[in-house]
């Protein structure tokens, strides 16, 4: 009986750091879209947890209407237009964090580029 409640518990735990990684890669992603695109600026660390929160929990909700995922490479060209316009949105939702819509057309582009490179799923 210990054994089921002790898989269930680290089953819990691995969630959270499933979550936690997730978040941290897109936060790396973002952070390296940022730096490449002009027209895309992130000012600090704190907008850029905020945007990466943001960026995943907009994409979870795309995912659980639509059955759509953001990504550039994943779903062709809807795909990338969900991911131009999820980096646009979320600077109504994310103070310090500015895009402009041809920044976030060349951004969906890198994003899509350097999500393929980070290791790991980064679908919720």
């Amino acid at each position: 009986m210990s054994e089921t409640h002790q898989t269930k518990t680290e089953s819990g735990s691995s969630t959270v750091w499933q979550v936690i990684g997730r978040l941290f890669a897109a936060a790396v992603v973002l952070a390296i879209t940022a730096f490449f695109t002009p027209g895309f600026t992130i000012n600090n660390i704190w907008t850029l947890a905020i945007a990466a929160v943001v960026l995943t929990a907009i994409d979870y909700l795309i995912v659980k209407f639509t059955g759509l995922h953001a990504s550039p490479f994943g779903k062709g060209f809807v795909g990338f237009a969900l991911a131009a316009v999820t980096l646009y949105v979320t600077q109504f939702f994310v103070a310090g964090y500015s895009i402009s819509w041809i920044a976030a057309i060349i951004g969906a582009l890198i994003y899509g580029v350097v999500d393929y490179f980070i290791p790991g799923n980064q679908q919720m």
